[in-house]
């Protein structure tokens, strides 16, 4: 990627022999005089081997890593865990956790981009974002505006290339870390970013969800719907209100990040990274179509009858003894703070979580990254 060298450390084993490889080798060696017992045994053992690696593996992705900072006198380390939920589709979630060397300083770029509808969406994002945030003229003297401008140069192009990308999208939280002093968060959609300082959680994200951003969405022509059993919908489809791409939405939708400066000093911690399967279990971002039918104002309607004007404030079953039900969360911010605490080695920390979320029942993909700091020298981001 364009503008640095990634972390050595992240490389872990890809220049090792695979080991269905040295299997194969092993078994093309064997005598022809061997047993057929002896045959049938490393024919087994050879299965074996093949099906662990796929198992193992995330949509032919890596999916546990870690690397640590080199240069800075404050030093940082990360390690990330990625898991194919139970959804039905490909690994959606994709990641970044890398070093790059920019201008004399050392930068910890990571993100998680939740993907819906196929992951054409997170695979550019993950090519792209930080390549286009860093590419912004003003980023050392203004972080937050360089961010902000990226955000949505980044999601013009998506839309601008949807006959290639599909009709698909994603949410995004990514963390800039410079010189172990600053860190920069930014999000949109579901996605979150939650701090350890002092020993407690502290949410630097904002779930960016309808019914919280629905005046903003009827403003634009949309509506939100709220029926029974699920959440909060963007037309009856998506429950994010910002994200990347999605096109047929988009006249509705926001791709305008939230931005959160945090200055690193001794009382952070760690931060985790985390797609929303961590926090949220398994709702699915996009539904494929509309309910059957839903009731506005004690009329029965169809969602495929022409809009109805004025577009309705809030779209919900009348009171006939159905009750909306509260999706109960997988993990608190609290919770996977207190998990983490004792756990040095972030990759160690970040499957933690993960395994947590998968004892707790999530359905979801499941990715997470933590990030632990040793701050000593803690100053403002320098002018270049």
């Amino acid at each position: 990627m364009l503008g640095g060298r990634r972390d050595r450390d992240e490389a872990m084993s890809k220049q090792q022999q695979p080991p269905y490889a040295a299997a194969c080798s092993a078994s093309s060696s064997a005598s022809s005089s061997s047993s057929p017992a002896a045959t049938t045994r490393k024919k087994n053992e050879f299965l074996s081997m093949i099906k662990s690696v796929c198992l193992n593996s995330t949509s032919g992705k890596n999916n546990a890593g870690k690397g640590r900072s080199k240069m800075s006198s404050n030093k940082w380390a990360h390690g990330y865990h990625l898991v194919k939920g139970q959804s039905g589709h490909d690994m959606e979630d994709y990641h970044v956790a890398e070093h790059r060397y920019e201008k004399g300083h050392e930068l910890g770029l990571y993100a998680i981009f939740d993907g819906h509808l196929g992951n054409s969406v997170p695979s550019y994002l993950k090519e792209h974002l930080f390549t286009n945030i860093l590419k912004e003229p003003n980023f050392w003297r203004d972080p937050e505006g360089a961010i902000k401008n990226a955000y949505r140069t980044t999601d013009k192009l998506i839309l601008e290339n949807s006959t290639r990308l599909g009709p698909g999208g994603s949410t995004a939280v990514t963390a800039i870390v410079i010189d172990g002093r600053d860190l920069w968060i930014a999000n949109v959609g579901d996605s979150r970013a939650v701090v350890c300082e002092r020993g407690a959680a502290n949410q630097l994200s904002v779930d960016h969800e309808p019914d919280t951003e629905r005046k903003r969405i009827e403003k634009h022509g949309g509506f939100v719907t709220i029926l029974p059993g699920d959440v909060p919908r963007v037309n009856g489809q998506l429950a994010v209100a910002r994200a990347f791409g999605d096109q047929s939405l988009k006249a509705h939708l926001s791709s305008e990040p939230d931005v959160r400066h945090v200055p690193l000093d001794p009382t952070i911690e760690f931060v985790i990274l985390a797609s929303d399967g961590l926090w949220k279990g398994y709702t699915p971002h996009c539904l494929d179509a509309f309910y059957p039918a839903f009731v506005m104002g004690g009329q029965l309607v169809s969602p495929w009858l022409p809009p109805i004007q004025p577009i309705p404030t809030l779209i919900t079953y009348p009171n006939q003894g159905l009750k909306r039900r509260r999706l109960k969360a997988v993990m608190k911010n609290q919770e996977a703070v207190d998990l983490v605490k004792p756990i040095k080695e972030p990759q160690a920390a970040a499957k933690r979580l993960t395994t947590e979320a998968l004892a707790r029942k999530s359905k979801d993909d499941i990715s997470c990254i933590v990030i632990r700091f040793r701050c000593q020298n803690p100053r403002a981001l320098p002018s270049d």
